[in-house]
């Protein structure tokens, strides 16, 4: 069940998505945050304004692509890739946007195939460009259409120990904490379903563990401050399971890092990463 080639380059009508103070808040335990960060789970702390955590762009973000037109292909046998996120601005606790999206590239992989879906989001209440997203899907079982494979990475560990590492621990109820800021994919709470894609039960949403490492990223690297985080690019290379404990090590050069996550076993299940802050 091959992917269409022909759709790079397809543009989709622009999408609106509002939020509110609530919606930053369920986003901001849906990925672990707690009572330490009062900040982003609290909204009438004394002395201590709402701030949104960087990685809820990948909620609100993404709109506007033409999914649909992008090919046949197992829905069962999809996975999360990899996820890129650009800030120009602090996202607020309440607010409205518009974003347009394409569909950027499509490659061959094989027995697999990938494709990238980009999307830019306008706040509506300054008419400016608050942030971009590119999503890549993998789909099991939909290459081999003869289509170009693609770029390889670059991407290399640094060779020295890293110079920050902070572990999280994941609940066992944690995707079903998270498919309420709305990507309700069964993958991750219909252990059948589950199944059907090849696992002994629902595994924790990639993007979930994206919002994990984006809090370590935000607390190590930014001193907590929203403003400072501009960028975030990685790679999903294994499942995470609920329960799992999560090590993100960062290795930094200016105002530029790069990192990785793995979990309790040492397996790696975010790779490639790169973040920018200021």
């Amino acid at each position: 069940m091959p992917l269409d080639p022909e759709a790079v380059g397809l543009k989709g009508e622009p999408k609106r998505r509002s939020w509110d103070s609530k919606d930053a808040l369920l986003y901001a335990i849906g990925v672990g945050a707690g009572v330490d960060e009062l900040a982003f789970t609290t909204e009438n702390t004394k002395d201590t304004p709402q701030r949104v955590l960087p990685t809820m762009a990948v909620i609100l973000g993404g709109g506007g692509v033409p999914f649909d037109k992008i090919g046949t292909f197992n829905p069962a046998l999809m996975l999360h890739g990899g996820q890129t996120i650009e800030l120009l601005s602090e996202i607020p606790p309440e607010g409205e946007i518009e974003s347009t999206g394409s569909i950027g590239a499509i490659w061959d992989k094989g027995k697999a195939a990938s494709a990238e879906l980009v999307s830019e989001s306008v706040d509506l209440a300054t008419g400016k460009l608050l942030f971009r997203t590119k999503m890549t899907a993998f789909f099991r079982g939909a290459g081999d259409f003869g289509g170009e494979r693609g770029p390889s990475p670059t991407w290399e560990l640094p060779s020295r120990a890293a110079d920050h590492e902070t572990s999280y621990a994941t609940r066992m109820d944690q995707p079903l904490i998270y498919r309420l800021s709305g990507d309700r994919n069964p993958l991750h709470s219909d252990p059948s379903f589950a199944q059907m894609g090849g696992f002994e039960r629902p595994i924790l949403h990639g993007l979930c563990s994206y919002g994990f490492t984006g809090r370590a990223l935000l607390h190590n690297l930014c001193g907590s401050d929203p403003a400072r985080f501009k960028f975030m690019d990685a790679r999903f290379s294994k499942p995470v399971m609920p329960g799992d404990e999560l090590t993100v090590s960062m290795w930094v050069d200016g105002k530029v890092a790069q990192f990785q996550t793995k979990n309790q076993d040492g397996d790696v299940v975010i790779d490639q990463g790169v973040m920018k802050f200021a």
